[in-house]
């Protein structure tokens, strides 16, 4: 009989990590499908390398049934690889979130990789494959106007690991991601409200900093990162966490050894919030909120 081709399912490949991936898993061979919401910017994964794209939206059971059927159908009722990268950033001070802004991210970054590994772990199962997440070194460090999507992100390591031991018995590894900074486009783009208690000089500024972050730390370029976690996937080893990024085997080793109080202040002063925050607690010191 013919060996079967190995096949992989990225989701949020419409550009950044999930793009580069799915061009690196199409090289090794692999039946790659690449989901996203939209079609359009995919269109050269099929046209170049002949990659299935077709539109998916995590947030959506309707839609991740739909993959499971389309996948299911295309590779015999196998699955190699399920590499959870969709992401939704949330660059907001925590009192500041809108409901639809957490629930939008939470919907993409945790329950979404939930409703994929529920519905398509028949496919994995059979294939003794592998299941795959794009995590943070967010989850580990606290940014300042990262609540959400550090939390969304923390929630997805524990998943992960939890997940690993219940897949044990199915031959089904894990792989947890933890990202550093990765030259991509998921810096927050939205603003936020008129009426933030956080309004004063310099905040603008420090906003700035924060969502630029990545940018300005000389990211790695994605199509290294796909390499790197390609491999990851591969290799059999049987660990949990792998650290993919710029700064994330440091970030990993500051969560660990450095005293939380030098971290905080560290990023209070990277992120030119002193001025910000002194603004803040004397506006606010005599003042009665409602």
């Amino acid at each position: 009989m013919p060996q079967r081709q190995k096949s992989a399912l990225v989701t949020g490949a419409s550009s950044g990590i999930g793009y580069a991936t799915s061009i690196e898993l199409a090289k090794r061979g692999y039946k790659v499908f690449a989901g996203a919401r939209r079609l359009e910017p995919m269109q050269p994964l099929q046209d170049t390398y002949g990659i299935h794209i077709f539109k998916l939206d995590v947030s959506s059971l309707e839609s991740v049934k739909g993959a499971k059927k389309y996948i299911a159908e295309e590779t015999g009722g196998y699955l190699d690889i399920l590499y959870n990268n969709a992401g939704q950033s949330c660059t907001f001070p925590a009192i500041d979130v809108t409901d639809d802004y957490f629930q939008q991210c939470y919907e993409v970054n945790v329950f979404g990789p939930m409703r994929l590994v529920r519905e398509l772990s028949p496919l994995i199962i059979n294939a003794k494959g592998v299941i795959g997440f794009t995590g943070s070194v967010s989850a580990l460090v606290p940014f300042p106007f990262s609540c959400v999507y550090s939390s969304s992100k923390a929630a997805i390591h524990q998943y992960a690991a939890t997940l690993k031991i219940e897949m044990k018995p199915f031959g089904v590894r894990v792989v947890n991601v933890v990202t550093g900074g990765v030259n991509t486009h998921i810096e927050e783009k939205r603003s936020p409200p008129p009426k933030s208690l956080f309004n004063v000089n310099g905040f603008e500024e420090a906003l700035v900093e924060r969502k630029q972050m990545a940018v300005r730390n000389k990211p790695i370029e994605p199509s290294v990162y796909a390499f790197q976690v390609v491999n990851d996937f591969e290799n059999k080893w049987s660990g949990l966490n792998v650290y993919r990024g710029k700064m994330a085997v440091l970030l990993k080793f500051v969560s660990l050894f450095v005293p939380r109080f030098l971290i905080e202040l560290y990023f209070i002063r990277k992120f030119k919030l002193t001025s910000v925050y002194q603004l803040v607690k004397e506006k606010y010191s005599k003042k009665k909120l409602e």
